[in-house]
């Protein structure tokens, strides 16, 4: 199974990273640019039987190692 995964920072979380974009899109002529939020992107290729423990196995890595839960949410996607 191939698995997708988007962490973004949460509502109300700053986000200095995005706000440098911004202003690096801005100072490039590209004033339409609104909000920038930045996130992280991984794809993982896991060797389980089930749809429902593949589930199970992400949430669990990505609570543990991959998101900060008090500051980053978390999506993902499976591909079997």
């Amino acid at each position: 199974m191939r698995v997708k995964i988007f962490v973004s920072l949460k509502e109300g979380v700053l986000d200095p990273q995005g706000k440098a974009v911004e202003r690096s899109l801005h100072s490039l002529g590209y004033g339409e640019v609104g909000e920038v939020r930045m996130g992280k992107y991984m794809e993982l290729s896991l060797n389980l039987s089930s749809r429902e423990e593949a589930e199970a196995r992400v949430r669990e890595m990505c609570a543990r190692l991959l998101a900060n839960p008090v500051i980053e949410d978390y999506r993902f996607e499976i591909q079997e």
